[in-house]
């Protein structure tokens, strides 16, 4: 990227854009190299205006909490934008007599959201407080668990593609199916809200709800370290976490990487882990699994930037 701050100040951005911003400080892993550019929007309109300024080939990463990132040692291309600083507001969004909505920009975190609408008598968005990132993040993966999924709730949503034309857009529009999002007609274009269309319910019943969930969160998987979540889909009738442990893969490290010992789908950073030390522990489940059972791993995370040092050997 090769826009000058002066050029900012004359495009009136209110927002803040860093060079060379290491990305570790950014993903939930802790680990990973340097993007060219970031910037933080002060809100919706001002992304809008920075999207102007960038050169038509400029690289995009519209990027919330970075709970299912990896960025390679190599670093990133391009220019990241973070959201979550921007797209915060929450707000009731009636959507009809027998239930309520909830719209939220998609910056904001998705317990937060769970939490608003147990606070406001809706009820089915419990399963919220269990998705560690943001509403933008759990649009574009349908992000789920304990038997939820975000699409199963979303009433419509707010695209933005980078001439600044922004879209309402409803589940019609996309291809949607277990960790899997996309236009059917593919264009580039980023969520920048939703509406949640949900039921009427108990408050207690659902703050119930989510203490049980997050109970269970902690009681299965490994807190305490920085990790990304579920790094591979579960395959239909099957757990990834435990064709992973029946490879003899579980508590098995790399580096500072290591496949976690309280749960098989997840790789924790024990401290100072590289990028590559992750991916490396990636290619290996994938490979191990793919041998022994025959199955191919899908990822939930994604791998973005350029590679240093990646083989998959463990």
């Amino acid at each position: 990227m090769n826009m000058a701050e002066a050029d900012i100040l004359a495009a009136g951005l209110r927002g803040e854009l860093r060079r060379r911003e290491p990305m570790a400080g950014h993903v939930s892993w802790r680990a990973g190299g340097a993007a060219e550019a970031a910037y933080f929007p002060a809100d919706l309109e001002d992304l809008v205006r920075f999207l102007h300024t960038l050169p038509a080939g400029e690289p995009v990463h519209m990027t919330g909490l970075g709970s299912n990132l990896l960025v390679r040692d190599g670093g990133l291309r391009g220019t990241v934008i973070f959201t979550h600083r921007a797209l915060r507001e929450m707000r009731l969004d009636h959507l009809g007599a027998l239930g309520g909505g909830i719209y939220a920009e998609t910056g904001v975190a998705c317990p937060k959201v769970a939490r608003y609408a147990a606070l406001n008598g809706l009820a089915g968005a419990e399963f919220l407080a269990g998705i560690p990132g943001t509403v933008g993040g759990a649009l574009a993966m349908n992000a789920g668990c304990y038997g939820g999924e975000t699409w199963d709730i979303v009433a419509h949503v707010l695209t933005l593609d980078r001439t600044g034309k922004t879209r309402a857009r409803t589940r019609e529009d996309y291809e949607i199916d277990y960790r899997h999002v996309q236009l059917k007609h593919p264009s580039e274009e980023w969520f920048v809200a939703a509406s949640f269309r949900l039921k009427r319910g108990s408050g207690a019943e659902s703050r119930s709800k989510i203490t049980e969930l997050l109970k269970r969160r902690i009681a299965t998987q490994p807190l305490g370290e920085p990790n990304a979540g579920s790094v591979f889909r579960n395959p239909p009738g099957d757990y990834a976490a435990r064709l992973i442990e029946a490879c003899g893969l579980k508590g098995h490290a790399i580096g500072n990487a290591m496949i976690s010992d309280k749960h098989a789908n997840f790789i924790v950073n024990r401290g100072g882990a590289r990028a590559a030390d992750i991916e490396n522990l990636i290619l290996l489940a994938e490979r191990s699994v793919k041998e022994k059972f025959g199955v191919a791993l899908e990822r939930e995370v994604r791998i973005v930037g350029d590679a240093w040092r990646v083989t998959g050997d463990g």
